[in-house]
């Protein structure tokens, strides 16, 4: 009896453990092998089960940018430009001299450029703000508008080589939606930001980015940029002169520059935009006082050659005739330290005093000449276009 009661015992025993096997293994096999009877879905950005088409940019709700895009849209214009120039003959046989005594000199034939770039309409009268590069040299410009099934001609109003900016203007008969204007000075880094251009013609394309540094100075060519936005949105050639947005739909920059990297594009602060859009509309262009030196820093081998203590001053390497130096005898060499009594360390220190200076007002200049120290008075005037 012992030993059958031990028998049914072991029994028991290995059925329980085989079962508990079974179990473990079809867990096992659901959780590994067998796909849920519903999709799976993501968490969105409140912590709430949400299906992945809906999902949207971090801290941003999901139709926030769609919804921006649709509100600034139709403010965002396409410019397209002809440039018309004189290109040479240089076929060897019109140069021929023998070929010329019997015809002449031939004409040279007329070139055509296209170019495109991006805008935003500032006033419903027509005015429309874009990058000065975009029309520069153009003999006609067309703007694309949503609703118009025309391209409408467009005349600039002004424009400023030194910052990128110009304002042009067309005549649609009705007015035109605007794009509300932001405050560049409280754009953060790291804040959402949304471009909208026609990047090599594609109409309307929207990029979303960040902005990744503000204050930025760069070169272009023969173009020098000091205070840009710096943005991971994508930027390419034909959104230069459209307008980059906060979440809001305002403008807080004008899209401008594309540096040779992915992820890093520029845009002008709308802020420095605001202070010079009354000039340009109302003159067609900056004012700006001038004094008329080329300058170069300081070096220690240069203070040292100069005969100097020190390498504080801006070296004048040259002046422009009929300027206001010029007409004040400053030459090559001098090395202005000071301005109104003004410490001048570097050419950076110059201009910015110049800057602030008045067309008309008189300035009065420190500076050390072959070793001796001179006063000069001048009176600044405007600067040339």
């Amino acid at each position: 009896m012992w030993l059958k009661n031990r028998s049914l015992l072991y029994i028991a025993l290995v059925a329980f453990v085989a079962g508990i096997m079974f179990m473990s293994g079809c867990l096992t096999v659901k959780e590994f092998g067998w796909p849920d009877k519903e999709p799976k879905t993501d968490l969105n950005i409140h912590g709430n089960l949400a299906n992945a088409q809906d999902t949207a940019l971090p801290g941003v709700g999901p139709n926030l940018v769609a919804n921006t895009v649709d509100k600034t849209g139709p403010a965002v214009v396409k410019i397209e430009t002809i440039r018309t120039s004189q290109e040479e003959i240089t076929d060897p046989f019109f140069n021929d001299p023998f070929f010329r005594q019997f015809f002449g000199n031939l004409p040279n034939r007329p070139r055509e450029e296209r170019g495109l770039g991006s805008g935003f309409i500032y006033s419903s009268e027509g005015y429309i703000i874009t990058n000065e590069h975009v029309i520069n040299g153009a003999n006609s410009i067309e703007v694309t508008i949503q609703g118009f099934k025309e391209p409408l001609p467009a005349a600039v109003v002004g424009a400023d080589f030194d910052l990128d900016l110009a304002v042009i203007k067309v005549r649609a008969g009705k007015p035109l939606p605007t794009l509300k204007i932001g405050d560049s000075d409280k754009v953060k880094v790291g804040n959402w930001v949304i471009a909208i251009g026609n990047p090599f013609g594609l109409d309307h394309t929207v990029t979303v980015g960040v902005i990744s540094a503000k204050g930025r100075p760069i070169s272009v060519e023969n173009r020098n940029y000091k205070n840009l936005l710096q943005t991971d949105a994508s930027i390419n050639p034909g959104n230069s002169g459209g307008p980059l947005l906060n979440l809001n739909g305002e403008v807080v920059g004008i899209n401008t520059a594309v540096a040779q990297a992915q992820g890093i594009g520029f845009a002008i602060p709308i802020n420095t935009a605001k202070i010079i859009l009354p000039d340009l509309i109302k003159k067609g262009k900056i004012t700006r006082p001038w004094l008329g030196v080329q300058l170069q820093a300081l070096t220690p081998e240069l203070a040292g050659y100069l005969g100097l203590e020190n390498n504080q001053g801006a070296l004048i390497v040259g002046t422009i005739a009929g300027s206001p130096a010029a007409r004040a005898g400053l030459r090559q060499g001098d090395v202005i330290v000071k301005i109104n009594n003004r410490k001048i360390n570097n050419p950076d220190d110059l201009i910015e005093a110049i800057k602030e200076t008045k067309i008309g007002q008189k300035v009065t200049l420190l500076l050390y000449r072959q070793g001796e120290i001179k006063t000069v008075s001048l009176t600044i005037s405007e600067k040339p276009a």
